[in-house]
């Protein structure tokens, strides 16, 4: 075999060799091809299984919030409905521990809180000081130029046992001390009801029942002062309250107490006749003439932060013009308190209060007296520790006063606008600063213009009041 055959056969099994490794080229190509879509798959799959997982964690996340929003939602609504409580029903008294305490009868007087609170004013008017007693009727008003003590009271509040608790307020003023109010409370009686008995306030509106260390302004309403007199209307006797089953709290109050009382029951049987009108000192004769008393107490949530609170309330009993006189008194209020859910020490807040009421007194003889009148406030504390508001009053009157009605600071119209500035450096003290622009007929000339600044100082824990 000479060269070039010899190349030829050379080339001729390379090109054989290179068609036989062809086949088994494609199929190692063809097995990795293989490998990559199984590995392909399984990434599929296990990015569909991650996705699921995702989702259903998702979901999770999802009704978590949820709950965790209707939770939230639920205990702002429950926390308004307990603060709207709070304003028409004193909480029971639970005391960490006692004062003091001493064995009787087979129970134990446990004295819990005692408090003093201590009320003082200053200012000044355009008014004369004997225009200010006209104008600043009330007993804790202040009542001249100069400075005030609007009272000094020691409270003393206790519990006999797990079934009734005891209240006792001691009133110092320029006018000497007096006993204000002693009761005692039931704590467990069935079907809602709980009796109130001893000598207290009367529950009619929302200042009249309140001490005056309550009251967002520094004096008290004018209607409030013509119907219920300087000290307000308070008489001993019993109040009894059921918590009724409807489907918001809802509350009925009826009560009777004694209607001779003298400055303490002015629009009943009272040391002198409404208008002038001369009294008839006729005793108690039997059970009409005792002074009787109806409230209906209302709360809702209106928002998880904001609460309404909304009453009825109706007197009936003797006045002092002799035994066939009488007198009716009824009204209505309300009070819308919102406060968010994330305050800080109940900053901020917004108050807004009304009341308006109305007196039929019914003489023995003669024409009937109507005296009527409202007042509306607004309160907000805009930041920690301060809060603003104004209020504004009207009183009116129809049926002539012995000398002319017009004349007579307690039935003449009346109007009164009041902003007011508070400061609360700690919750044992208050600061206010109050303007009152009164105009009135029996003041000359009509208006009067008056400057108050007051202090509040308490000592010690001061028992629960319908605030």
């Amino acid at each position: 075999m000479d060269y070039w055959q010899l190349r030829r056969w050379h080339r001729l099994t390379g090109l054989v060799a290179a068609l036989a490794l062809v086949p088994l080229a494609a199929m190692a190509q063809s097995s990795e091809i293989d490998q990559l879509k199984r590995e392909i798959g399984a990434l599929r799959k296990n990015d569909q299984e991650r996705q699921k997982r995702l989702d259903t964690l998702e979901r999770e996340v999802d009704r978590l919030r949820i709950e965790a929003e209707n939770a939230a939602a639920g205990a702002g609504k429950k926390a308004a409905l307990d603060r709207a409580v709070e304003e028409v029903r004193p909480p029971e008294t639970a005391p960490p521990s006692d004062l003091w305490s001493r064995p009787l009868a087979g129970g134990k007087i446990r004295l819990i809180d005692v408090a003093l609170v201590v009320l003082a004013v200053g200012g000044t008017s355009t008014a004369t000081d004997d225009e200010i007693a006209g104008l600043q009727a009330g007993g804790h008003d202040p009542n001249r130029r100069g400075f005030t003590l609007q009272q000094a009271e020691l409270s003393l509040t206790g519990a006999v046992d797990p079934y009734l608790t005891g209240e006792a307020h001691i009133v110092y003023t320029s006018g000497g001390v007096e006993l204000e109010e002693a009761f005692l409370t039931t704590q467990s009686l069935p079907h809602g009801l709980q009796l109130e008995a001893g000598h207290f306030f009367t529950e009619f509106g929302r200042i009249n029942p309140t001490h005056p260390h309550a009251w967002d302004w520094i004096d008290q309403p004018v209607i409030n002062t013509r119907l219920f007199g300087p000290d307000g209307l308070r008489a001993a006797g019993f109040r009894l309250g059921w918590l009724t089953p409807l489907p918001w709290f809802s509350e009925l109050h009826v009560g009777a107490q004694n209607a001779r009382e003298g400055e303490t029951t002015v629009s009943f049987i009272g040391e002198e006749g409404i208008g002038g009108l001369p009294a008839a000192d006729t005793g108690a004769r039997n059970l009409g003439d005792l002074l009787y008393l109806a409230r209906w107490n209302n709360a809702w949530d209106l928002t998880e932060d904001t609460a309404l609170l909304f009453a009825m309330s109706g007197l009936h009993g003797p006045n002092a013009t002799g035994p066939d006189g009488d007198t009716w008194i009824y009204g209505g209020d309300f009070k819308l308190r919102w406060r968010p859910a994330n305050n800080f020490r109940g900053w901020p807040f917004f108050l807004w209060q009304s009341e308006v009421m109305k007196r039929d007194y019914a003489p023995a003889a003669g024409a009937i007296l109507r005296d009527w009148g409202l007042y509306t406030q607004a309160l907000y504390g805009f930041r920690h520790g301060w809060a603003g508001g104004l209020r504004w009053e009207y009183a009116g009157s129809r049926g002539q006063s012995v000398g002319g009605r017009q004349s007579e600071p307690l039935r003449d119209d009346r109007y009164r606008l009041s902003p007011l500035l508070a400061w609360y450096p700690t919750e044992y003290s208050r600061f206010r600063v109050q303007y009152n622009y009164d105009l009135a007929q029996h003041l000359e000339p009509d208006d009067a213009h008056s400057v108050w600044l007051g202090a509040e100082i308490l000592y010690g824990a001061h028992p629960a009041h319908q605030y």
